[in-house]
């Protein structure tokens, strides 16, 4: 058997091939693929009496804290209907106005612009619309009673219209 070969021993250190510049680059980019993006966001929609409405639906159906498919599949026919959309355009709105309820600390500003905006009757038929949200899961929640309840104070609503228009909507769920 014959004895290994030794390993060649150099007097200088061994030094690493100069980085490529294209390998470099190229090897940049693979890593923006899988690097999270945070610099773009979803801009939030207009707050006019539209999102607004939207955004105390989508209020009234968190503040059990239990956002459920009813819910969602309620808010979603109410856009439709209210504003003439289609359902694609009803779901994208709606989630315009889940963001816009996450950013917009007060509820009382949401319902400042709708109070500037719309006539009393639209103000009651706002009250059916959350009334119809609250009962859309067939469970009642104290947190989203008193929600409405200030809604409907900031809207300028009679207590005696409320309780008519909450009746309505436990009837028709």
């Amino acid at each position: 058997m014959t004895p290994p070969l030794p390993l060649r021993q150099s007097a200088r250190p061994p030094t690493l091939a100069k980085p490529n510049p294209k390998g470099r680059y190229m090897f940049d980019r693979i890593l923006t693929l899988f690097a999270p993006v945070q610099s773009y966001r979803t801009p939030l929609p207009p707050a006019d009496a539209q999102h607004a409405l939207g955004a105390l639906l989508v209020r009234v159906a968190q503040a059990d804290r239990a956002y459920l498919f009813q819910e969602v599949e309620r808010i979603d026919r109410i856009l439709t209907k209210r504003f003439a959309l289609s359902p694609l355009d009803a779901a994208k709105m709606r989630a315009g106005c889940e963001r816009l309820a996450a950013e917009m600390p007060d509820t009382d500003a949401l319902t400042a612009i709708l109070h500037e905006v719309i006539s009393q009757q639209d103000r009651e038929d706002t009250l059916l619309a959350l009334w119809q949200v609250v009962y859309a899961d067939g469970h009642q929640h104290e947190d989203e009673n008193e929600l409405v309840t200030l809604v409907q104070t900031a809207l300028g609503v009679d207590a005696a219209t409320c309780a008519r228009l909450r009746s309505t909507a436990r009837a028709a769920a």
